[in-house]
């Protein structure tokens, strides 16, 4: 019996971690909300042990805090590091273009195509659509079939979805959407420069447009003045 309970366990680990990323990833446990054990365990009708597993490797994946004595938490990074994630993730992701630009298989085209289409309906689910944003470039990194850069790439995305649940503002997501398209247009024409420069727009853009503010020169009392006049204060 103990051989197959054993068996059994490995074959649900991945499960239990899927499970516990998804949810993560969907917002549905938000940053900083604390993650029991024992809760976790009995919700996903799973054992503490295995729930430990999972919350190890989510934590190894920069997605959950462990802290001694006081358990498992949701990951929650800060304002500069999120800065700092974009930068890192530019760099990965111009080698991912690189190495793809004009080297993608008729399935892979059929893959990035359908999941594109899979964006484009989730629009009204802010959630998920992060999460399938996030998705077309893992998908991306998995096709150059090097797994430094697969990893490197699926940890800096899985931990940009924690920093847009912080601090991502609501915006629409048509122009991510239709970059996405255009770099799948580009990679099939092997316009690698093309490519990989809009990668590096569109990355910035998340960082702009949807998500962290840049650090700001002005003062409160110019700050404030824009309020102020929105509400008819001033004059």
């Amino acid at each position: 019996m103990a051989p197959k309970t054993a068996n059994s366990n490995r074959g649900r680990s991945p499960a239990v971690h899927r499970a516990l990323k998804r949810a993560i990833l969907d917002q549905a446990l938000f940053p900083g909300a604390k993650l029991p054990e024992d809760l976790l365990g009995e919700r996903l009708g799973v054992s503490r042990t295995l729930v430990r597993e999972a919350l190890v490797r989510l934590s190894e994946e920069g997605l959950v805090d462990l802290t001694p004595n006081k358990g498992a938490t949701v990951a929650r990074p800060t304002l500069e590091e999120g800065l700092n994630l974009f930068l890192t993730r530019m760099a990965l992701e111009r080698l991912v273009v690189e190495s793809l630009s004009g080297k993608l298989t008729k399935a892979q085209i059929e893959t990035l195509t359908a999941h594109i289409a899979a964006e484009e309906a989730a629009k009204p689910e802010h959630a998920v659509s992060i999460r399938l944003a996030g998705e077309f470039h893992t998908i991306l990194a998995q096709m150059t079939e090097n797994a430094s850069l697969i990893r490197y790439v699926n940890e800096t995305v899985a931990r940009s979805s924690l920093i847009l649940a912080l601090y991502g503002r609501p915006h629409s997501s048509d122009c991510a959407v239709s970059e996405h398209r255009q770099i799948l247009t580009h990679l099939i024409a092997a316009e690698t420069e093309p490519a990989a420069t809009l990668m590096t727009h569109h990355l910035d853009a998340i960082s702009t447009r949807a998500l962290l503010p840049r650090h700001c020169d002005r003062d409160m009392k110019d700050v404030l003045s824009d309020y102020a006049a929105a509400e008819g204060l001033l004059g």
